[in-house]
């Protein structure tokens, strides 16, 4: 299991916490990175909110698979649908389509309670 790239993310709609290795060598999980989504503005015309809502929320998904390469195991846990939506966009993503990947529901945890549960999750 050495060689195993394990991540875990905590995501909302607009907020994402990656935990991760910071290399092959390390032993310790850690924060990797905070990625902020962007919110979506007003727009008077349905159609046009709906698409700038899509293309803000892959946009998002970008940014945080950044700090997830060549990841074969992903733990995606937080609150509301984003989770899903995220393991659909890895799924449907060439890159980590063999990533193995799961999930949970948990409440907002700080940096250090998220480390400890991402090492307590692959350990």
């Amino acid at each position: 299991m050495s060689n195993q790239k394990q991540f875990a993310v905590w995501m909302d709609s607009h907020h994402a916490t990656v935990v991760g290795k910071t290399s092959d060598d390390d032993t310790n999980y850690s924060v990797l990175a905070h990625v902020k989504g962007e919110v979506a503005s007003q727009n008077s015309s349905e159609k046009n909110a709906n698409n700038h809502e899509k293309s803000a929320q892959l946009k998002f998904f970008k940014e945080i698979t950044t700090y997830m390469q060549n990841a074969t195991h992903v733990h995606v846990t937080g609150t509301g649908i984003a989770q899903e939506q995220f393991m659909h966009y890895l799924a449907d993503t060439a890159q980590f389509k063999n990533t193995k990947t799961d999930e949970s529901t948990s409440n907002k945890m700080s940096n250090e309670k998220f480390v400890e549960f991402a090492t307590a999750k692959f350990n």
